[in-house]
């Protein structure tokens, strides 16, 4: 018995590399090929468009776009509103912010298949029949901007949190939350925009600017 068990479990070394060579012949072609394949994706699974209506500055699109088609992207690549930057594309700079429905989003986190029906305003739509917004006019007087690229998220975020300001919502630094309206000093302002970014520091311009479009002495 000793032997028998002896035997039946020696090994060679000649049949060792004769199992690898079979082992690896057939991971590289006996396998299916989705197996093969498994780093692209599979045709079966990979989404198809979806419809998508938007209102964008006041007027009506239908939009058929990949599902992961961001806002952002959907703005400048579908509709050529390329006003709203791509500047980190984490949401950190502040650089896509739009309003949508009435409140400032970053659109380069949110989905364009997520605001189905709901009516976004860009850079593009906030001057009325050429004449510019408050907000617009305001950074231009007080040279809110260097180089510009922050400036359309800027302008688009600056209007979206006045009108917070005026519905009365508090920030982390307001001191007093049973006002109706928090006072909008430097250091509100301040906080309430510090999502969006200005790597040319302009930050004291853009504050004077949305002083002045709030009516407050600067």
């Amino acid at each position: 018995m000793d032997e028998i068990k002896g035997d039946r479990f020696r090994v060679r070394r000649r049949e060792v590399l004769t199992a690898g060579a079979a082992a690896a012949a057939l991971c590289f072609t006996g396998l299916p090929a989705v197996a093969q394949d498994s780093g692209r994706p599979d045709a079966e699974t990979t989404p198809g468009p979806v419809t998508v209506e938007l209102q964008v500055n006041g007027q009506p699109y239908v939009l058929s776009l990949d599902p992961r088609t961001t806002l952002l992207d959907a703005l400048r690549e579908h509709l050529a509103l390329t006003g709203s930057k791509k500047g980190c594309d984490q949401g950190q700079c502040g650089a896509c912010t739009v309003v949508l429905d009435g409140r400032r989003i970053n659109s380069c986190l949110t989905l364009a298949a997520m605001h189905d029906g709901q009516a976004v305003t860009t850079i593009e739509g906030l001057a009325d029949s050429g004449t510019l917004h408050p907000m617009q006019a305001a950074f231009i007087e007080h040279d809110g901007f260097q180089c510009g690229y922050c400036t359309s998220g800027q302008i688009c975020s600056a209007t979206g949190m006045l009108d917070e300001s005026r519905a009365g919502m508090p920030s982390y630094v307001t001191k007093n939350l049973a006002q109706a309206r928090p006072e909008l000093t430097d250091v509100e302002i301040r906080e309430r925009m510090s999502g969006n970014i200005c790597r040319c520091a302009a930050y004291p311009n853009i504050v004077a600017a949305i002083k002045q479009a709030a009516g407050l002495p600067t």
